[in-house]
């Protein structure tokens, strides 16, 4: 087998898991997930054979956003635990070969921040200009409707601006009223912040991953003022020209990287959240001669089976536009960056539900699914959760939600004139809490995450679907999860081999082959519930051996008979392609001098 360059970055060859610290497993019994729940289950980790696990956030926090609201960065939430705690988890998984990587929000921050309680205080506070502070608009009294300084809707619904009472100013909050955005255009608040992931890193941390990091950077003119956006149905504007992606952000990054990075070589694993990001915004951000970041979370397959209305107007996905969207990304960051792989995480619904069939082929469409991830060039990641299959909430209240966005989201269309029954239908589909309820273990009360009541509901089909029934069968979505990681690990070609998409048209099929050299991997899945026959070129002969399949099969293939049965997914070797055949995409596939 062909090789790839000597000693690429680890996280070329690696799988990433997110733990969600309040829904993973709670040790005390006070309903909320905590890190000596974390430290009781690493070896759930190892088994599964992560390469490093990403920490939503354990800083302290009001937990308005779940943690996403920051009041102390250099603390633990005592809800989770306690600095001691974490240095515990955090050598228990470096003993266990697992980096950790860490959430950082630094975006906005808390309105209990002590920074934020300064720059309230008075106008004249000396960190008054760490925030986004603005007069009411001229000719309107502060508080009136429409006084804002800007239009802008925030991401969790109303104006983005909210009027505090202290000194008669405005402060921004692209998300909740108690997240207030940082100003980054002050050199001060970069420098807090770079001393912040400092002092994590000489913790031992592995890296970040980085909330909304695009955001940082708002397009200000010259005089201080930030323009109206183009106004929605809900008589907000659309802010996002402006404060994504903006002029400096850049600039920001490279000097993070200069300041905080450049110490640790290759050692780190380095991931923002980009809003809106192009696949042109991601070849800038994650080249490595630019010295940014290693990778994006890009939204635009996300966001295919949004409606008109967005996320609470869901539409069937079409498989064509998801594979066109990959296949974007796929070839856009070939020769430059790298590509983070993802269905889910604490802001996205169960993909078995989602796009899956979680009821006739729960375990079938989950490994399916798993298994077209896992065979695109990229880093992947795996919610918690994702590996044992778990499903949506199936929610049938409002009382049973807890998502600041979601709540938010019924309120206004209650006040609008909705039902509660409409609301709930609306959010259920792809509502963040689906991602969201305690992680299943066992069969037990509370599926074994937690002895007191959680703080969100447990599916009632943990009795049936949880790690234990997961670990005990060989044919599990969980070990078929194992084996995927092992295959990343193991295999040149699925770490670094040029991605071709075929069959890009059919309505059911995803197919793609992977090439290093002279060595080949085909992967197809049948995403439907019916039996599909497969066509392929017949550049890729007739016979390959099975590398891993999610149903019982030969370990030889003809592929001019290749019957795929429901949501059955193959990864195949067949024998090394002509330079002429389907897959012979040009690159050298060498990481490091593509870079």
């Amino acid at each position: 087998m062909t090789t790839a360059a000597p000693n690429p970055p680890w996280w070329t060859s690696a799988v990433v898991y997110q733990i969600y610290p309040r829904s993973f497993a709670d040790s005390n019994g006070d309903g909320l997930g905590d890190l000596r729940g974390v430290l009781a289950h690493v070896d759930h980790l190892a088994e599964l054979g992560v390469g490093a696990v990403w920490f939503s956030p354990l800083y302290r926090s009001p937990q308005q956003d779940n943690g996403y609201d920051i009041s102390d960065y250099t603390d633990i939430d005592p809800r989770f635990g306690t600095l001691a705690d974490f240095d515990e988890v955090l050598a228990a998984l470096h003993d266990r070969g697992i980096r950790v990587v860490m959430d950082l929000v630094v975006n906005h921050t808390s309105d209990e921040h002590p920074w934020f309680a300064e720059a309230r205080s008075a106008k004249d506070s000396p960190l008054r200009d760490w925030y986004w502070w603005r007069p009411a608009r001229p000719g309107r009294r502060p508080g009136d409707p429409g006084a804002e300084p800007t239009n802008w809707r925030s991401f969790f619904s109303g104006p983005a601006w909210t009027l505090d009472q202290t000194t008669g100013e405005y402060y921004l909050h692209l998300f909740g009223t108690k997240q207030p955005d940082l100003n980054w255009e002050n050199p001060a608040v970069r420098r807090a912040v770079y001393q912040v992931m400092r002092w994590w890193l000489q913790r031992g941390v592995d890296g970040f991953r980085m909330d909304v990091i695009n955001l940082i950077s708002k397009d200000v003119a010259a005089d201080g003022s930030l323009p109206d956006g183009a106004v929605g149905p809900d008589g907000l504007g659309d802010g996002t020209p402006v404060f994504t992606g903006g002029p400096r952000l850049h600039e920001y990054l490279q000097e993070m990287h200069r300041e905080v990075f450049a110490d640790y070589a290759d050692r780190l694993l380095l991931v923002g959240e980009c809003l809106g990001a192009t696949v042109d915004d991601a070849r800038l951000i994650t080249d490595r001669g630019r010295s940014e970041l290693d990778m994006i979370f890009t939204f635009e397959h996300m966001v295919l089976d949004h409606g008109p209305g967005g996320k609470y107007d869901p539409v069937p996905l079409r498989l064509p536009e998801l594979k066109a969207t990959m296949n974007r990304w796929q070839q856009g960051l070939a020769e430059v960056g790298w590509n983070s792989l993802y269905w889910e995480n604490h802001d996205q619904p169960r993909v078995v539900s989602r796009w899956g069939d979680d009821a006739r082929y729960r375990r079938e469409s989950a490994t399916a699914w798993a298994t077209v991830l896992h065979l695109h060039r990229g880093t992947p990641y795996v919610y918690q959760g994702e590996e044992l299959g778990m499903t949506n909430a199936g929610f049938t209240r409002l009382d049973q939600f807890r998502d600041i966005e979601a709540l938010n989201h019924a309120q206004a269309v209650l006040d609008g004139g909705a039902t509660e029954a409409e609301v709930v239908v609306a959010l259920s589909p792809l509502g963040r809490d689906n991602g969201r309820t305690p992680m299943q273990w066992d069969a037990r009360p509370n599926a074994g995450f937690s002895s007191g009541e959680p703080w969100i509901e447990v599916n009632p089909n943990h009795q049936t679907v949880n790690a234990a029934a997961e670990r005990a069968d060989p044919h599990s979505v969980f070990h078929h999860y194992r084996r995927l990681i092992a295959l990343r690990a193991a295999d040149p070609v699925v770490q670094f081999g040029d991605v071709t998409m075929l069959l890009p048209e059919h309505p059911t099929l995803y197919a793609l082959v992977r090439r290093l050299g002279d060595a080949v991997v085909l992967m197809v899945a049948n995403l439907s519930g019916a039996d599909q026959q497969v066509s392929l070129d017949p550049a890729f002969g007739d016979t390959a051996d099975l590398v891993l399949g999610n149903y019982d099969r030969a370990a030889g293939c003809t592929l001019s008979e290749l019957t795929l049965r429901p949501w059955e997914a193959v990864v195949l070797r067949p024998a090394p392609l002509p330079p002429t055949s389907p897959s012979s995409a040009a690159g050298s596939n060498d990481f490091h001098s593509r870079r």
